[in-house]
């Protein structure tokens, strides 16, 4: 008997020792919307409990799992690339890669690559703009040997000078590429309007600063970042906790701790409202609405999430996808996005591509759309949607031991209020359309944003065909002509 005739016949006596089960046995609701379910009952696992202080003062989150004989480390840092000093932008960025594919002080980089690859280990390292992390996920059963190279690496990075150099010269041939995408040109160019030019928000790399860059620079920011008075670890997997306390003692032994660093400044720039253009051939337009926004604890910040999903962050659902794409046809893609900022107010922007000659109307449209909320209640049916979505998706940000311990090592460096996710959903369910228009009327005013457009300006600015908008209907019609910048130098071409 074949192997198919052998799974035909299980299926066969799968079905013939089936009870049999009527309609009369599981009645069918008429309409989907008479389907009833229970209520999901949840509560979100206390950081507390898995929380540990070593003795060196470093805090850990230990969260064992035994079901995979693998084992996963987090260490995160407080220090990102907005320490790069000015002139060495870039700087965070190559000191990250090089630490984990430059070698460590007893392995040259090939060796160290070869020896991670044999013990099936994967570790990185990687330096954002407000922090920097280390990870190393690996087999419990050479547990020892793997996170021995990968503390090696991390506290003696080697920087190779030959892997040094590729790096540089790789890096530089991607800066030739930064104008070629008008997303990219759009995002560099917001950034510097929204918390300016100078801010490491919008700091960008040239060739000089990437250059300019040495050994002794990827020293400084290694020791002044990567050390246990920077640190938060998170540990998971296949491991005993006692066993594990004792092993992450014995590697931080002797490191030492230095300061930890400040939080990144905040903006002095000031925001000016208007539209702004950077030419560019491209064969449609890449706009940006919006102005600056809140901070993460802003007491509002929930019911503004609540807006914004009502607004353009819910998808097909949202009335900024529906108007824009769904009903318009003007876009393939088009909503917002409310991104509070941790050390200081973060953006609110909507977002849309369309074809040059609808770049007006599509703008309109959601400005419109930002005008409506600010001025009538949102339907109860909207409130429900968005609420539900946000209720019936709160699970997921603790769907597994990985997620739960990022966000305990994440609100361990950056804390939130006491109890922040035990009450999270009653202060979602409370939420009513009147609270949804005082947020939008309080945080988002049309008259102070920004519209920067990437694009054709001669075929943007007539507007659509049927006469519908065209840019001069925006903000008296003035308009800030933003130059395309120098991909390598970030100077202005041109006159």
């Amino acid at each position: 008997m074949t192997a198919l005739e052998v799974k035909k016949l299980l299926i066969l006596l799968v079905l013939c020792f089936s009870p049999v089960v009527t309609a009369d046995d599981l009645p069918i609701p008429s309409r989907p919307e008479e389907l009833v379910f229970e209520e999901l009952t949840f509560q979100p696992p206390n950081s507390a409990d898995f929380r540990h202080l070593l003795d060196n003062g470093v805090v850990v989150f230990l969260l064992p799992d035994h079901e995979l004989p693998l084992v996963d480390f987090s260490f995160r840092f407080t220090g990102g690339s907005y320490l790069d000093p000015t002139g060495k932008e870039g700087l965070g960025m190559l000191a990250g890669d090089l630490i984990r594919s430059g070698g460590s002080s007893s392995s040259d980089a090939e060796s160290l690559d070869e020896a991670f690859d044999f013990l099936a280990a994967n570790a990185g390292v990687s330096v954002g703009l407000n922090g920097s992390g280390a990870s190393l996920n690996c087999l419990a059963s050479n547990l020892e040997e793997s996170f021995t190279l990968f503390i090696e690496m991390l506290r003696d990075p080697r920087f190779q000078t030959d892997r040094f150099d590729l790096l540089k010269s790789e890096i530089i041939e991607a800066m030739k590429q930064r104008n070629d995408s008008g997303d990219e040109i759009l995002d560099r160019e917001w950034k510097a309007l929204i918390f300016g030019r100078d801010h490491a928000e919008a700091r960008e790399q040239t060739l000089a600063s990437i250059e300019g860059i040495t050994d002794a620079d990827l020293r400084w920011f290694h020791k002044t970042v990567f050390n246990p008075g920077n640190v938060v670890i998170g540990v998971t997997g296949d491991f005993e906790i006692d066993t594990m306390k004792t092993r992450l003692e014995e590697a931080l032994d002797g490191w030492a701790a230095g300061n930890r660093c400040s939080a990144p400044p905040a903006p002095e720039a000031e925001f000016e409202p208007g539209v702004y253009h950077v030419e560019k051939d491209i064969p449609q337009g890449a706009i940006y609405i919006g102005a600056r926004g809140v901070v993460r604890d802003h007491p509002d910040g929930t019911t503004l999430r609540v807006m914004n999903r009502i607004l353009g962050g819910g998808g097909f659902t949202s009335r900024i996808t529906n108007k824009v794409r769904t009903e318009e046809g003007l876009a393939y893609s088009a909503g917002s996005a409310m991104i509070p900022g941790v050390h200081y107010p973060g953006e609110f922007r909507a977002y849309v591509q369309s074809k040059s000659r609808t770049v007006a109307l599509a703008s309109k449209l959601i400005l419109e759309e930002i005008s409506r909320i600010r001025e009538e209640p949102v339907t109860q049916e909207e409130l429900d949607i968005a609420k539900n979505s946000i209720i019936g998706t709160f699970p997921r940000i603790f769907e597994s031991k990985n997620t739960v311990r990022d966000l305990f090592v994440n609100e361990e460096r950056y804390p939130r209020a006491p109890g922040f996710w035990k009450t999270y959903r009653d202060r979602v369910k409370v939420i009513t359309p009147e609270d949804v228009q005082r947020v939008a009327r309080e945080h988002l005013d049309p008259a102070r944003m920004a519209i920067v457009i990437v694009g054709v300006w001669s075929e943007i600015a007539p507007g659509d065909l049927e006469g519908r908008a065209k840019m001069s209907d925006f903000f008296g019609g003035k308009v800030t002509e933003l130059p395309l910048r120098d991909p390598l130098t970030q100077e202005p071409i041109g006159p």
